[in-house]
């Protein structure tokens, strides 16, 4: 019989930064290790990461991070952890890995134990295992984790839909979601993003028709927007592409390494002589595909729009085509940037979030889940907490008992000991590790304060030059300001800044000794009252005091 402790480093009431950990007696399994791009709100953060503290101390113990699909939100925080953790193991299966790959060659960053699997065949670790099932997403090759124990079996999902019109690396196997859930499953931990969407998620995630369509009524240039990360909806527009005489060019380098591996891996199917060059961009029935970026929507498109572009501009007789709905938060983006198309004069389609979905279990998805895997505990996982609340509140009217059913936050430990759930609140600290360029968790609460006040207020500087042997003042004090105001217009302010720190210096001055302490709180507690009297407010007030 053993010990189960299941807890999240990242993932929980959030969107991104998925990373789960099984801890089974002395061994440990982790499912996916991905980033969240960082909000408006966290000044210059490019992107947060989980705090895998825990992983560093217990590496000994660490069996492999299993992923479940190549997606920032699963993958993205890899090159930062092997940075440090170089000799973990790393399973993944082929298109994911090609993407892992990638991803550390363009970080620089050295791998030593990435293995391949493959779906439906076993690994071994001593007295447990690991079984991946292929499940159903819009990128190839997903795959959802079984970890087999002495007290039955853990499932972790990661995200999946069940469309039986999906095929090849896309189907999934519902005869051995079935089996599995015949031999015992002891917990489900199942995706949360669509569990308030009532229904399934197919068809709504399939624009097949809707591509066709547009292609058969336009027969000027076409602008295709999706998210290089949706291999899927590139897949149907190359499909009807080849209906049609038309050619495609695909911009970027990200996308075009894409649509490249999915050819090449024969996960797509397409006449790469249809793929045309920049010579083509121009052409009257040409496709242009472009893609939108996690951390950045709409950036490139922005710069097309704007007329940033080397190679295209938008002509009236353009239609741009958005061939992904838009995501919570995004809503003002999005109007934003179509406001700017209708000003060149050319189409728009866009799709409504209604209407049209991405690759995510909605309510019937997450009950056909639940009724094929039969688990005694469920756990949701992946989304914010009113998606885990919505998804509770599905098993719940499935069947499983309320105090069977897991709602936890990342850290909080569950803890099973011989298949029983034990009520105990086990917590491991964990933070949001913050990426900003190459650094790696220097980035902290103070920080982000100091950028939100340079944000609001701006910035004052004010130095003086002390001669070393007199104690008087040899020059200044110089005011400089950046982000405050604007220094032409408010001399008598600047004048009055300088008067309350000439002041503030020699009160703290005499023919021995300068209080530097005293004069630098001095002029920021002053000087900071008074701008706050005259303008409201509080910018960041920096005093430099030398010496000559």
């Amino acid at each position: 019989m053993s010990k189960i402790n299941i807890f999240a480093l990242g993932g929980l009431n959030e969107i991104g930064k998925n990373m789960y950990v099984v801890e089974v007696d002395n061994d440990i399994f982790v499912f996916d290790a991905g980033l969240k791009y960082a909000e408006d709100k966290l000044f210059g953060i490019d992107y947060l990461i989980p705090d895998f503290r825990y992983l560093k101390t217990n590496i000994n113990r660490v069996k492999g991070i299993f992923l479940t699909h190549g997606h920032d939100e699963n993958v993205g925080a890899l090159s930062d952890i092997l940075a440090e953790l170089p000799d973990i193991n790393v399973y993944g299966t082929k298109f994911t890995l090609d993407i892992v790959r990638k991803m550390l060659e363009e970080d620089n960053i050295k791998a030593n134990n990435l293995h391949e699997i493959l779906p439906h065949r076993k690994l071994s670790f001593d007295k447990n295992s690991i079984f991946p099932i292929r499940l159903t997403h819009s990128i190839p090759d997903n795959v959802g984790y079984v970890l087999y124990t002495e007290d039955g079996s853990i499932f972790y999902t990661g995200n999946y839909v069940f469309d039986p019109a999906m095929v090849g690396s896309y189907k999934t196997d519902i005869g051995k979601l079935a089996y599995i859930g015949k031999q015992g499953v002891l917990c489900l931990l199942s995706e949360s993003l669509y569990a308030e969407k009532i229904g399934f998620t197919s068809p709504a995630h399939r624009l097949s028709n809707l591509i066709r369509e547009v292609l058969r009524k336009n027969e000027n240039r076409l602008i295709f927007n999706v998210l290089s990360a949706n291999m899927y909806r590139v897949e149907e527009l190359f499909n009807e592409i080849m209906l049609t005489d038309r050619k495609v060019v695909v911009m970027g380098k990200r996308l075009q390494s894409m649509v490249n591996n999915l050819i090449d891996m024969r996960y797509l199917n397409f006449d790469k002589s249809r793929i045309g060059s920049l010579n083509n961009l121009n052409d009257k029935n040409t496709i242009i595909l472009i893609s939108s970026e996690n951390e950045k929507p709409f950036t490139n498109l922005k710069r097309i729009v704007n007329g940033y572009d080397k190679y295209i501009n938008i002509k009236e007789t353009d239609t741009i085509v958005f061939l992904e709905p838009v995501q919570d938060g995004m809503e003002r983006t999005l109007a934003n940037i179509s406001d700017m198309i209708a000003r060149t004069g050319a189409d728009i389609v866009t799709l409504s979030p209604k209407k049209y979905l991405l690759h995510h279990a909605s309510s019937e998805d997450l009950r056909l889940m639940i009724d094929l895997i039969n688990p005694k505990y469920y756990m949701p996982v992946i989304g914010d907490y009113r998606y885990m609340v919505a998804n509770a509140t599905i098993a719940s009217n499935m069947g499983i008992p309320d105090e069977n059913i897991i709602l936890k936050l990342n850290g909080e430990i569950t803890c099973l000991e011989n298949g029983v759930l034990k009520d105990v609140m086990n917590k491991l600290e964990v933070e949001d590790i913050m990426i900003d360029g190459n650094s790696i968790g220097d980035i902290g609460e103070l920080v982000l304060k100091d950028r939100e006040m340079l944000s609001d207020n701006g910035i004052v500087i004010i130095s003086a030059t002390i001669d070393r042997q007199t104690k008087k003042v040899l020059a200044g004090p110089e005011i400089l300001t950046r982000g405050f105001i604007y220094v032409k217009d408010n001399a008598e302010i600047i004048n009055e800044m300088q008067t309350i720190s000439s002041r503030v210096i020699k009160e703290n001055t005499n023919h021995n000794y300068v209080e530097y302490n005293k004069i630098k709180s001095g002029i920021r507690e002053e000087v900071g009252k008074y701008l706050y009297r005259e303008t409201e407010c509080k910018p960041m007030i920096i005093t430099v005091i030398l010496e000559v």
